[in-house]
């Protein structure tokens, strides 16, 4: 309740005082367990909270939690185990609502399209299903593990006879791929295509005519603005699916990794509707002009700016990445088209001359940093990078928390290195779980391929990882994370480097409190604990006690709360869909610059 008034005086502060007082309840909750993830108390029966504050008062045994709540009401939930609500602190879902959320279709390995034929099917059927002229996106082939061509124009068009526009993504976020009806979207005179924008390109035929290949960002946004405006007539809606989307795998707090000023009205707009599911912490993009102001919210509790966002590399399915070691070379990798390399250095985004500038631009405002970075060697130059500034600027042993994220390739002693300066690590699960069966022996040395994504060795270095699924690129499946990690098993269900593999305990902590304490939010959520938020998520079975084999089977999140109040996502959704859709074209033009960047 706000007590701002044109008057001023003691009267009007008992007024409010009183008020709160009457409006104040205590809402108890029963669980058949409660895994607090609080080491002082790891386990309770009931959990009170106060649905003004919306933070947690009491957490223990039933007859506890009533002695210091007498008149709270109580809810028991029965069998469902309470757990607090998962984090997963890299994420992106302004991109990810506009390319998996309806009206496009997700079309990526990592969502069961497993072969180029499946991806055929879906954009022939597609085809025949929509209204005549209606615009369709699709988004995610993959060529190195659906072993699909490059879709070229002509492919296109015999996939769509309607004659309507369509436009593919590819799931590097490099390329996108169009049909002959797109270019007239564009504008473009019989599919003859304009000279290539800075940093980007068109693919031409032999008489110069398009394609249908459109490469990195400049020249995708050129063709992609248009027919996504046409495609997306609410992209807020949009983005609200996709927190749906992350709300029913059990995420109560996230992030927004490729932020930019454009993306401030969206993201204000979300944090403000009565059911908003998630929690956002902004990670600013360095390279906006922008990205060294302050962003002010009016509930830094919903959506607050945390820091900036640099990138050292690139994406280790194109073999763009800062690596010492090649790629081997056979036919599911040429296919793919992949750099072999290794690029060393060459692979770096920025000279460490660059960096130290950016850096130095940023850290004397007090800004966490967070570097996107896959390969061995970018993490060296990263580290080299952090270790300067932090000593330049009396950083060292103070709790900065800069974070480093995704890093396949990284090496034990690389993590050691990061715990010494204070620098905390974001990995990511996915690449193991649904490339690992390529990254070892087809894409990589066993040596090296068995070894991606070293959890296991950044437990033992103390550099309290986290789990994040670098939505759109993965589905947000902390589960499946949780599962894969404990068991080191792959989609198809086969172990590559068992000694990576983590123990239970280790994994709940990297979706719980590792993920709150990057986020800077470990004083507000991530644990059950007097004086932090109400944010829960409900599980069908306790995690600790199935078989780690068979958890996406056996354990199914119920739903969520976040501040003390049971999220409903229809409601959410509908309170979205009644907001004006035209202040929030500018997700379209983000989403694009978005898709490369992660």
């Amino acid at each position: 309740m706000s007590c701002k008034s044109p008057f001023n005086g003691l009267a009007l502060i008992s007024i409010c005082c009183l008020a709160n007082i009457a409006l104040a309840e205590t809402q108890i909750l029963k669980a058949s367990t409660i895994i607090t993830m609080d080491e002082k108390n790891p386990r309770a029966e009931a959990v009170a909270f106060d649905t003004v504050t919306k933070k947690i008062t009491a957490v223990g045994s039933l007859s506890d939690v009533q002695a210091k709540a007498p008149q709270a009401t109580v809810k028991d939930l029965g069998s469902t185990v309470l757990m607090p609500g998962f984090i997963e602190p890299h994420g992106h879902p302004g991109v990810g609502g506009i390319l998996t959320q309806s009206p496009t279709f997700w079309v990526a390995p990592t969502n069961g399209y497993k072969t180029w034929e499946a991806v055929k099917a879906k954009i022939k059927q597609e085809d025949a299903k929509a209204p005549a002229g209606t615009p369709l996106m699709f988004n995610g082939v993959d060529k190195l593990l659906q072993q699909a061509p490059e879709p070229t124009r002509e492919i296109l068009d015999v996939l769509t006879p309607s004659g309507r526009p369509i436009i593919l993504f590819d799931n590097s976020g490099h390329a996108a791929y169009f049909n002959t009806s797109a270019t007239k979207v564009f504008g473009w005179t019989n599919a003859n295509p304009p000279k290539n924008p800075v940093g980007g390109s068109f693919g031409r035929n032999a008489d110069g005519t398009s394609n249908g290949v459109a490469l990195e960002v400049p020249a995708i946004m050129e063709i992609a603005t248009p027919l996504m405006l046409k495609a997306i007539p609410h992209p807020l809606l949009s983005v609200a699916k996709f927190y749906a989307y992350m709300s029913s795998f059990g995420i109560t707090s996230s992030s927004e990794m490729t932020y930019n000023a454009e993306q401030y009205k969206p993201y204000l707009a979300l944090a403000s509707v009565p059911d908003t599911p998630l929690r956002i912490s902004v990670y600013h993009m360095s390279t906006d002009p922008t990205a060294a102001d302050e962003v002010k919210w009016p509930d830094p509790s919903m959506a607050r700016k945390n820091g900036i966002k640099l990138w050292a590399d690139g994406t280790p399915w194109l073999g763009t990445v800062a690596q010492s070691f090649p790629y081997l070379d056979n036919e599911r990798t040429r296919n793919a088209q992949i750099i072999l390399g290794p690029l060393g250095e060459k692979g770096m985004n920025y000279t460490r001359t660059q960096l130290d500038q950016i850096l130095d631009k940023f850290t004397p405002l007090g800004y966490q940093m967070a570097f996107h970075c896959n390969g061995d060697v970018g993490f060296d130059v990263v580290l080299d990078a952090y270790e300067n500034a932090l000593a330049k600027y009396n950083l060292m042993g103070t709790d900065h928390r800069w974070r480093v994220e995704h890093l396949g390739a990284a090496r034990a002693d690389q993590f050691i290195r990061a715990a010494s300066l204070g620098v905390t690590v974001s990995m990511a699960p996915f690449q193991y779980i649904y490339w690992g069966d390529l990254l070892d022996g087809t894409m990589f040395e066993p040596a090296i391929g068995s070894q991606w994504e070293a959890i296991g060795s950044a437990f033992a270095a103390n550099v309290r990882p986290s789990f994040h699924n670098d939505g759109p690129v993965s589905p947000p499946d902390v589960l499946l994370n949780i599962q894969s990690m404990v068991t080191r098993t792959t989609d198809s269900g086969k172990v590559h480097g068992a000694n990576q593999a983590v123990t239970m305990d280790q994994a709940l902590k990297a979706v719980t409190v590792n993920g709150a304490y990057q986020l800077k939010r470990e004083n507000e959520v991530g644990s059950l604990e007097v004086g932090k938020y109400a944010d829960f998520v409900e599980l069908s079975a306790d995690l600790t006690k199935v078989n780690p084999l068979e958890i996406t089977e056996k354990v199914k999140v119920r739903g969520t709360w976040v501040g003390g109040k049971k999220i409903d996502l229809k409601n959410f959704i509908d309170q979205v869909d009644a907001i004006d859709p035209s202040q929030h074209k500018g997700l379209i033009k983000s989403s694009i610059v978005d898709m490369h960047a992660h």
